[in-house]
């Protein structure tokens, strides 16, 4: 039977034994607290991306469909294919046009006063803002017809324009806003028309710069995530979850659609 020292100093070791597990208790709690944030995060990241993407399997023929048919009066929604992939859209060179420091401040806040456009990522609105090119227009001069295909958006820099669907008076603008928004957001003709009032500075984007600058960022974002987690060795059962959010986006991301925002903003978007 051991000494009362012998059971003392055992008794000191069984201590800090417990003190060494509840430091590494802590220490394990602290990291599961960081991977439930990492959670959120992503889960964040699908959501906003099942918000504005849906799955490619709704596209090519209902499009041809839609062609062949006459158009009615409230025009249908659908998705346009896109078939890109990281290593594609990486050696995209996107178009950069020179501007002053207030048209950059007034283009980016125009789009951040957008319903339709308010949401993107800002490293988003950076790049479009780089890629718009500068459209005058005289005075009494037609920039969108009513029905019309269309494929640019714009954002006002000087000038007024009146907007009118059938005929009847929307309203009027002013620098600062952004129409034709539809065009690049959805496979839609023309939803009003846009007639200026005076001489007019207007800054435009098309639809296929539009389109590559959103799957970029997203194919991005979803290659740093699964790289994170393919270097995250500790991660165990927790890895797994994150990998299960991440391939709906991994197959959502091989077509490019923006559903709608609301079928009651669609009026004042044109």
């Amino acid at each position: 039977m051991g000494t009362l020292r012998d059971l003392q100093y055992a008794l000191q070791e069984k201590i800090e034994e417990l003190r060494q597990r509840d430091a590494l208790i802590d220490e394990l709690e602290l990291e599961l607290d960081q991977k439930d944030e990492l959670i959120q995060r992503l889960q964040t990241e699908l959501d906003k991306y099942r918000s504005v993407i849906k799955p490619a399997t709704q596209q090519v023929h209902k499009q041809n469909e839609l062609h062949d048919q006459q158009r009615t009066k409230r025009q249908a929604i659908s998705a346009e294919p896109t078939a890109f992939d990281i290593q594609d859209l990486s050696h995209v060179t996107l178009p950069f046009y020179p501007k002053s420091p207030q048209s950059k401040d007034l283009i980016k806040e125009a789009i951040l006063d957008n319903d339709f456009m308010k949401n993107l990522e800002l490293s988003q609105i950076q790049e479009i803002v780089d890629c718009m090119y500068p459209v005058d227009y005289g005075k009494d001069s037609c920039i969108i017809k009513e029905g019309d295909v269309g494929s640019l958006v714009y954002v006002m820099e000087d000038g007024k324009v009146e907007v009118t669907k059938e005929s009847l008076k929307l309203c009027t603008m002013g620098p600062g806003k952004v129409f034709g928004e539809l065009a690049i957001l959805y496979n839609c003709t023309r939803t009003a028309t846009v007639k200026t009032l005076t001489n007019v500075k207007l800054w435009a984007i098309d639809r296929q710069c539009f389109q590559t600058i959103m799957m970029r960022t997203g194919l991005i974002k979803h290659t740093e995530y699964m790289e994170f987690l393919k270097s995250d060795q500790d991660a165990g059962g927790i890895q797994l979850q994150y990998k299960s959010l991440l391939s709906p986006i991994s197959v959502r991301l091989s077509c490019f659609s923006i559903i709608h925002f609301g079928l009651h903003q669609a009026n004042y978007a044109y």
